[in-house]
């Protein structure tokens, strides 16, 4: 396995793609390409959750996919507690740095896929809760001048072919209305100055960040699950996703589970920190993501593989 962390900009040392490049083999692919996921960790733009990165990459890798987490533009670079009374604005980090960090980060395995064995035209974006919500926007908006005009190129060079999200926000108007706890406002108005630059934002500016209400028939086919029991997201940010992937006819598919609350990642062992993100229910997220993958992504494998064609003769 190739496994190495490379800046994606000399001057923002926090913003960073991980590799889990698998190995070539002649018992195996034989020089095929691999398709990749490039994982976005959530962490309400403060930072980015570990619980969503390696443990998350490793288990596609598991599945036989090139693996890639992605740490973009956030608040404090690391997650931390935030305090929405101290946090002054950082335009660097802000709206839309990290959807284009996301096209930054394709630009670079571009650069590697001959070296990495990737194939280019099957990468999938895979995000969880801020980090869904990144790639939702991401989705949106990879053809658009946001990103191409930034990066100096044509959107095909930077296309996501599928879409994975976990208990992802995916309309601000909707977030910025929903009654929280007072511990979850805390967080909402955190998130909201660490990604907008303020926790006020204007109806333009949430409308610009609400994926669910930009889809149109170039976004990319979309895996959606979450659970009804999240506080802090509401399942409506899936079913509004859901219903606007219908009415543009992209393929989609959703998994909503009764129980387990905000952010539970793999929702196993590999990655709790403590009993409350264990449910076995919402566990099963991803071997039906697997499945749906296959649909797109499986490899074209011989009949045969190499070595036993070659002691045939």
């Amino acid at each position: 396995m190739i496994h190495k962390t490379i800046q994606l900009y000399s001057d923002k040392p926090t913003i960073t793609v991980t590799t889990y490049v698998l190995d070539d083999s002649a018992e195996m692919l034989n020089g095929q390409k691999r398709a990749g996921i490039l994982i976005c960790p959530g962490g309400a733009y403060l930072g980015c959750s570990d619980r969503e990165a390696e443990p998350v990459a490793l288990r596609f890798a598991a599945m036989g996919y090139h693996a890639f987490v992605l740490r973009y533009s956030t608040y404090y670079g690391r997650f931390q507690a935030p305090d929405p009374d101290n946090m002054p604005v950082k335009p660097e980090t802000i709206h839309p740095a990290p959807v284009r960090d996301i096209g930054q980060a394709f630009l670079t395995l571009r650069a590697h896929a001959d070296e990495w064995l990737l194939d280019m035209d099957k990468i999938a974006v895979c995000g969880f809760s801020a980090g869904g919500h990144n790639c939702a926007m991401y989705a949106v908006y990879w053809n658009k001048p946001l990103i191409t005009d930034h990066l100096g190129v044509d959107g095909a060079k930077i296309r996501p072919a599928a879409v994975i999200l976990g208990y992802a926000l995916t309309d601000y108007q909707l977030a910025m209305s929903t009654t929280h706890d007072p511990a979850e406002t805390h967080v909402r108005h955190a998130a909201a100055i660490a990604l907008l630059g303020t926790a006020e934002p204007d109806e333009a500016l949430l409308t610009e960040v609400s994926p669910a209400r930009l889809v149109s028939a170039e976004t990319p086919p979309t895996f959606i699950w979450a659970t009804v029991a999240d506080t802090l997201v509401p399942v409506a940010h899936s079913t509004r996703m859901a219903n606007a992937l219908a009415a543009n006819g992209v393929p989609f598919e959703v998994h909503l589970f009764e129980e387990g609350r905000h952010g539970l990642s793999l929702s196993n062992e590999a990655t709790a920190g403590s009993c409350l993100d264990l449910d076995p229910d919402a566990a099963q997220w991803i071997a039906l993501v697997e499945a749906w993958l296959k649909k797109r992504f499986a490899p074209d494998l011989p009949e045969m593989p190499l070595w036993m064609q070659q002691m045939n003769g």
